[in-house]
């Protein structure tokens, strides 16, 4: 999603999408499967950090955005992607996936 002041991090995130896409296409025909893993606001040490430095606030002002109120865990992350990998996801190529707490979904 785009946001102001934020052009450069969406624009590249955008970009990521494309080069998914066109490597999918490329690589599909030879049994690779590339698709995209799109997080959502996910506790990590950055955020960690943000709280420790006093933006707290920022966070819970994230926070509103994420329909089932509460941020991801890596381990959430860690599972998408184990699945992409894994055999039950033979045929999702060329997709991403968000993984966000329905957060694109609005």
């Amino acid at each position: 999603m785009g946001g102001a002041g934020r052009g450069t991090y969406h624009a590249a995130k955008h970009g990521v999408l494309g080069l998914t896409k066109s490597a999918a296409l490329e690589y599909a025909a030879r049994g690779i499967r590339i698709n995209a893993v799109c997080p959502g606001l996910i506790q990590t040490p950055m955020s960690d950090q943000m709280v420790a430095a006093g933006q707290a606030d920022a966070l819970k002002e994230m926070m509103k955005d994420i329909p089932i109120g509460r941020v991801g865990r890596t381990e959430e992350i860690a599972d998408a992607v184990l699945w992409l990998c894994s055999p039950a996801a033979s045929l999702v190529v060329g997709h991403a996936l968000a993984v966000d707490g329905v957060y694109t979904t609005r």
